[in-house]
């Protein structure tokens, strides 16, 4: 019988597809939206320049008509300023809506990962990735040309988990950021004592699978150290969509699992 825990991280991921095929429309009304205050936002505020510029000139005017004029415009500006500050306020809900979305995208990355990671047999495609983590292929391949089958898996075991431990180092700086067109990038330092040294012994396969996994870090964790669960495409060797996730899900036949288990626990 499945859990209660496991009930409900089944309803959460039911609940995020149908979340997921409102995502795209919402998100492509909001940018609409935006754009569309923006220019607004734009509009009125060159209309209160040129009111304001109105205003002090005719204050040198005695004309009961001309003061006629000049309460119009005063009213005018006034009426502009009040609409000016309900599109802030419009602006402001926004993008308190845009936030709460990202909390909850975020957290539906969560509950996906969490889902994803206690399938068996893992994913071809679509899957957990983490991120930080040195891919061990380069050194199982070095490893296979001096030793045995076995003994290279036992090598290559042994490397990945001396050059992970230095990752975790804060004191060591394998890459430095240089500007490239203008752009700061992160590349490697080639006078780095350490990756000369790994170049040197087991090639430079190794040295890019442990530099990779440094920008992953820096790009994730910069402070922690450790490794991030992230939703991976490794079809594309790129971090997954919500929506990509879902259907790949949904082709697995995973989701129609999900609501048959549903419904047999609800009997």
């Amino acid at each position: 019988m499945a859990s209660v825990e496991q009930k409900k991280a089944y309803e959460s991921v039911l609940r995020l597809v149908d979340e997921q095929k409102r995502e795209k429309e919402e998100a492509l009304k909001k940018v609409l939206e935006l754009e569309r205050q923006l220019d607004a936002k734009q509009k009125l505020e060159m209309e209160i320049e040129e009111l304001k510029g109105k205003v002090q000139v005719s204050h040198l005017w005695d004309d009961t008509k001309v003061q006629e004029e000049i309460k119009k415009m005063n009213d005018e500006l006034e009426a502009k300023l009040e609409e000016m500050g309900n599109i802030e306020e419009l602006n402001q809900t926004l993008l308190m809506k845009e936030r709460q979305s990202n909390y909850e995208l975020q957290e539906a990355r969560k509950e996906l990962i969490k889902f994803l990671k206690d399938m068996p047999g893992g994913c071809t495609n679509i899957g957990v990735k983490k991120m930080g983590e040195i891919d061990m292929k380069a050194f199982h391949d070095a490893c296979k040309e001096k030793y045995d089958a076995e003994e290279a898996q036992i090598k290559a075991s042994e490397l990945c988990t001396l050059w992970q431990d230095k990752l975790k180092n804060l004191e060591w700086h394998p890459l430095k950021v240089v500007a490239v067109d203008g752009v700061l990038k992160e590349v490697i330092n080639e006078d780095d004592e350490l990756l000369k040294g790994l170049k040197a012994e087991w090639g430079i396969g190794n040295v890019d699978a442990v530099v990779t996994a440094c920008k992953e870090m820096n790009e994730y964790n910069p402070t922690g150290g450790y490794m991030i669960n992230e939703l991976w495409n490794f079809k594309e060797n790129r971090k997954a969509t919500l929506k990509e996730v879902i259907s790949y899900m949904e082709e697995m036949g995973v989701i129609k699992d999900m609501n048959q288990t549903l419904v047999v626990k609800e009997c």
